[in-house]
């Protein structure tokens, strides 16, 4: 059976859910959900698929998961790929999880989208001030933490790379230059060269471009 991945292009957090099933090999396909129309908000995305108004989520069978690190545990419960290969680093991964989802890409999804995604007239100069300084900050640890490594935990691609880069790839401005950060970059790189990684926007459907 088909997983299905019920997501947009514009969204990281999905991005993640997505890259880690497209880079493990097992048979998914994306659902578009309209976000900027209100369809998570509708009642019946509430009732029949996340009560928290969110994506991603995933549909296997009978097995139905939100939030995208779940859903990255649950592809390596069924892959075998990219949980670490001892439990100290299956540990480390889970940190690094963490981590990313509240100081990486909580503040740089938040910041994109007051940049991006709000009427010029509408956006926080004084919060979108704060939030790149509290990324700057995250991108320091993650730059340095990168310094002599391929990948953030152990030898080979984890959850902890699929995590921490979902919006990383994204052209919108928010405050990351990659030349800024050259571990983050070159490591951004070698994640971009692994056999069956694509861009979030050719991965899931749905871009600012479909909107213009």
């Amino acid at each position: 059976m088909t997983i299905q991945l019920h997501c947009f292009g514009e969204s990281g957090n999905a991005y993640k859910a997505a890259l880690a099933l497209q880079l493990s090999g097992l048979e998914w396909e994306p659902v578009y959900v309209d976000f900027f129309n209100g369809a998570t908000r509708a009642p019946d995305y509430r009732e029949s698929l996340n009560a928290m108004g969110e994506v991603p989520v995933m549909i296997d069978g009978d097995v139905r998961l939100t939030q995208s690190g779940v859903i990255q545990q649950y592809v390596t419960e069924k892959s075998g790929l990219f949980g670490g290969k001892t439990p100290e680093e299956a540990r480390e991964v889970m940190r690094w999880v963490f981590w990313d989802n509240h100081k990486l890409s909580s503040q740089a999804g938040m910041t994109r989208f007051l940049m991006n995604f709000l009427p010029e007239d509408k956006r926080p100069a004084e919060v979108i001030a704060f939030m790149q300084g509290r990324l700057k900050a995250a991108y320091a640890i993650l730059d340095a933490h990168l310094a002599g490594r391929e990948w953030i935990v152990g030898d080979a691609l984890t959850n902890a790379d699929l995590c921490c880069c979902g919006y990383l790839y994204y052209p919108e401005p928010y405050g990351f230059v990659r030349e800024d950060w050259p571990n983050i970059d070159a490591w951004l790189t070698r994640l971009s060269q692994v056999p069956g990684w694509k861009h979030p926007y050719d991965l899931m459907p749905g871009s600012p471009a479909d909107r213009a």
